[in-house]
């Protein structure tokens, strides 16, 4: 797994291996939830951008204390 951490709103994630996914998706979405205190305007965004990856973000269009799921088009 790899994963890039972009000024504090967002973590790319690439992926090898399937098994990896689930695990580094929910160790991501709990790295911004510790920071989601500052930003009470929106919740956290996963989205698949194609197979392997992932970006987990601040989104506004989320509800702040929710986590939502894309896949991008």
């Amino acid at each position: 797994m790899t994963a890039v951490m972009t000024e504090d709103r967002e973590i790319r994630l690439s992926f090898e291996r399937a098994d990896e996914i689930h695990d580094g998706l929910d160790r991501a979405v709990d790295a911004l939830i510790e920071s989601a205190a500052a930003d009470v305007n929106c919740g956290i965004l996963v989205t698949r951008n194609e197979p392997g990856s992932y970006t987990v973000a601040f989104d506004e269009s989320v509800p702040f204390g929710q986590t939502r799921e894309a896949i991008a088009a």
